[in-house]
């Protein structure tokens, strides 16, 4: 598959729904490419690089950190550093000016209305814009993040007429998570779908396998993998003769008689 570009993705709105993961690892982008999922996100940390290399054909937004940047140049400057990594959009849940600045340099930005858990001091972790009052707010919002030139919204925990009214509303493209399959993509985080995550699971979030059980299990295999050697090591079980490598008697005594010059 070509990689996916902004391009693409403006050209497919309202014509195709994307599946979009936030991946922390690449082997985790890896293997979402191979189950056919091609708008990842991620976090700008040391993870990067692999994941643009695990996932070449895939859209990556990673994140920009809030309060990363305070001005408009920092943000100019963060963002370029971010697609040299290999990201294709920054992330930024920051205001649109900050967005704006990216954006006249031809940096695509993902922006965030609805939940934002950067932003929660403000609204508390639940849904918003329940209330016509509420949902005009976050309307706003997406309008201002568009005039800023973003090219992506996520969309976070709105109520599913809110999100199908931005998604119409708007040219940039959706990204929907825990607001019903109305935006133009459908996004989860892997540790959600993977069940790694070992705290609260958020009523949008679905479980497809138990890989936080399975990591208990691998632990306690490594614990007693590395007792059994610790014994075997203090029983004198290891090494065996099998495990070492000799010198022969005429190169022992050739060294051990250089040796002593030394």
């Amino acid at each position: 598959m070509k990689k996916v570009s902004v391009h693409d993705l403006m050209a497919s709105k309202g014509k195709k729904k994307w599946v979009q993961v936030h991946v922390d690892t690449a082997a985790e982008a890896e293997a979402a490419v191979e189950a056919g999922i091609f708008i990842l996100s991620c976090e700008p940390d040391h993870n990067l690089e692999a994941i643009r290399k695990a996932a070449p054909a895939a859209f990556v937004s990673a994140g920009m950190p809030h309060g990363t940047v305070a001005n408009g140049d920092e943000a100019i400057r963060y963002g370029f550093t971010v697609l040299k990594r290999g990201a294709d959009a920054v992330y930024c849940s920051q205001s649109p000016a900050i967005i704006e600045a990216m954006a006249r340099e031809g940096i695509p930005v993902t922006g965030h209305v609805g939940l934002v858990p950067n932003l929660a001091a403000w609204t508390g972790f639940r849904a918003v814009g329940r209330s016509a009052d509420e949902a005009l707010k976050v309307l706003r919002r997406a309008k201002d993040i568009e005039n800023a030139g973003a090219a992506c919204l996520e969309v976070e925990v709105v109520p599913v007429e809110l999100a199908d009214h931005i998604t119409r509303a708007t040219p940039l493209i959706t990204m929907g998570m825990g607001c019903g399959s109305v935006c133009d993509t459908q996004y989860l985080f892997s540790c959600d779908v993977l069940g790694t995550n070992t705290g609260h699971y958020p009523r949008h979030a679905k479980k497809y396998a138990e890989l936080a059980a399975e990591e208990a299990r691998l632990q306690r295999m490594r614990v007693s993998a590395f007792a059994a050697f610790a014994r075997d090591v203090e029983e004198a079980g290891y090494p065996q003769p099998g495990h070492e490598i000799h010198m022969d008697e005429a190169n022992l005594a050739q060294f051990l008689k250089r040796a002593q010059g030394i």
